[in-house]
C-alpha cells in the first residue's frame, strides 16, 4: 500500500558543482534561511569521480573534491557521462522517490537536461518522473559553451515542461549560459543576484519568489 505523500516535503536529490562535494553543496544552500529549507527535504549526493586537477574552491572548502563527468577543453568530448547518470539512478532507487533535483553549475548543467532524456526513454527509467528542478550557475548541453554528449543530444529538442528555478548571477562566468537556457523550459522562474559563481543569499524578493515556488512544487510532491 503506497501512503499518501499530502503531508510531506519535496524529497530533493542535489548536486553539487564542478570539483566540489555534497557537504559543500549543504555549507552553500544554508545561507538561505530555515523558514526556506525546513520546508524542503534535502538529500545530497557525492559525485562518483574524484577530482582529476585542482578545484576552484581549494582553501575554501575543505577536500575531498568530486565532479561527475569529465570533457575535454572545448566541451565537446565526454568522459564517464553514462556512467554519472547510472550511479545517480542507482542512488535514487535507493534513496527515493524523489520528486526534483537541485543543481549547482555542473550539477545544474546535468540536471538541466534529465527531464528531456527521462522523457525519451533513455535514462532514469527505473524512478518516477522528475517533477522540478532548481537550477544555479547551470548551462545548456548544445548551447554556445558546452557541445552536447551523445545521451543528451536531444534532451532540449522539446521545451522542458516541468516547473524550474533558475538562479542567476549578474557577475557570474556562466550568466549568458544560465539566460540562454531559460528559452529551453515553459515555465521558468528566475531570481537575479548581484553575486559571481555562487549561491546567493536572498533579499526579500528572491525570497517571495521562492517561497511562491515552494508552494507549487509542494502540491506537485502531493500527487
Amino acid at each position: 500500500m503506497t501512503k499518501s505523500r499530502t503531508h510531506e516535503k519535496p524529497r530533493i536529490l542535489c548536486l553539487h558543482g564542478f570539483r566540489t562535494s555534497a557537504k559543500i553543496l549543504e555549507t552553500q544552500i544554508h545561507k538561505w534561511p530555515d523558514s526556506i529549507l525546513e520546508k524542503l527535504d534535502l538529500v545530497y549526493l557525492d559525485a562518483p569521480y574524484p577530482s582529476m586537477g585542482q578545484s576552484s574552491v581549494e582553501g575554501i572548502f575543505d577536500p575531498p573534491y568530486f565532479e561527475w563527468f569529465q570533457a575535454n577543453q572545448d566541451f565537446t568530448e565526454y568522459e564517464n557521462f553514462e556512467e554519472c547518470i547510472t550511479f545517480i539512478e542507482d542512488f535514487m532507487v535507493k534513496n527515493g522517490p524523489f520528486d526534483g533535483l537541485l543543481g549547482f553549475s555542473q550539477g545544474a548543467t546535468l540536471a538541466a537536461a534529465l527531464p528531456g532524456m527521462q522523457a525519451e526513454g533513455l535514462v532514469l527509467t527505473k524512478v518516477p518522473k522528475i517533477k522540478f528542478l532548481i537550477l544555479t550557475s547551470g548551462a545548456k548541453f548544445g548551447g554556445s559553451k558546452f557541445g552536447a554528449p551523445p545521451l543528451a543530444a536531444n534532451a532540449f529538442s522539446c521545451p522542458v515542461k516541468c516547473p524550474s528555478l533558475h538562479v542567476i548571477g549578474e557577475n557570474d562566468f556562466l550568466k549568458l549560459e544560465s539566460i540562454a537556457l531559460l528559452d529551453s523550459f515553459v515555465d521558468p522562474n528566475v531570481i537575479h543576484h548581484p553575486n559571481g559563481h555562487t549561491i546567493p543569499s536572498l533579499d526579500d524578493q528572491n525570497l517571495e519568489i521562492v517561497n511562491n515556488f515552494i508552494e507549487k512544487i509542494r502540491n506537485l510532491a502531493a500527487t
